[in-house]
């Protein structure tokens, strides 16, 4: 599968071909938390991926969804990162947290810990699905973690149900190991998605396990294509990060 890259200046999207003719396509951004990029996906790409999709379909009906992980509604979250623009393009926004659910079968031949994962029915109610994530770098139990375009599909599953100690997060996504568990969702909601995005206009970097907390690295780059597991091997291997631990478990869950 090929993977596109390239400078942030050039940057023009080209959507996936199930986007030409969909009536509905659904936008998952990484917009998790109340802080700009590239803690979060940048306003100016999301505006580009938009002009990218309205360039082959003016009319198709956009729905952006996400699932936060902080204290602020996901609806004020939104409004701080710039949805304003979006609307004026005509993009509406969905709080994840708050979609009527449906139970997805985890599609891999042995999976790691879940069997099937509750995400939004609207995943199933649209005709074309997008992953739009950040490049980020964190450290959990000493072995490096990143997010990316998979890991940012975390943001459809309801913390009602997946929550730990903490109401804010999806806690039990990372028990007993959150790299197994990222299989289980690329095999469960990922093979439903038809593109990715990494924004790597800049990537994060963690000391540790604090997700939007660390320093920021000039990157200049966007990474897209239409399959979400190559977008993100493309952007890691780019990034100097290698090839983390998920990746060979979905290869080995497949």
């Amino acid at each position: 599968m090929k993977v596109n890259v390239q400078t942030v200046s050039e940057f023009v999207y080209v959507p996936p071909p199930t986007a030409v003719s969909a009536a509905r396509i659904l936008l998952k951004p990484n917009w998790g938390y109340p802080k700009p990029h590239p803690i979060t996906v940048s306003l100016d790409i999301l505006i580009r991926v938009v002009e990218g999709i309205r360039a082959v379909n003016p009319g198709a009906e956009l729905l952006l969804v996400e699932g936060v992980c902080d204290k602020m509604p996901a609806d004020q979250i939104a409004e701080k990162l710039g949805m304003a623009s979006l609307r004026e393009l005509g993009v509406r926004f969905f709080d994840a947290d708050t979609l009527p659910l449906k139970e997805y079968p985890n599609r891999a031949k042995t999976p790691y810990r879940f069997g099937s994962l509750f995400a939004p029915a609207l995943l199933e109610e649209v005709d074309c699905r997008i992953s739009i994530g950040c490049l980020k770098r964190t450290i959990l139990k000493e072995r490096v973690l990143m997010s990316a375009c998979v890991k940012n599909l975390f943001g459809l599953l309801p913390r009602e149900k997946y929550r730990a100690r903490s109401p804010h997060s999806r806690g039990q996504l990372h028990r007993p190991d959150v790299h197994s568990i990222i299989a289980d969702v690329y095999h469960t909601l990922g093979v439903l998605f038809d593109g990715g995005v990494v924004d790597a206009t800049q990537k994060f970097i963690s000391k540790d396990w604090e997700p939007d907390v660390g320093r920021a690295v000039d990157f200049g780059r966007i990474f897209f294509g239409n399959d979400l597991l190559e977008v993100d091997r493309a952007a890691c291997r780019a990034a100097g990060e290698g090839t983390p631990d998920y990746f060979e478990r979905i290869e080995t869950a497949r």
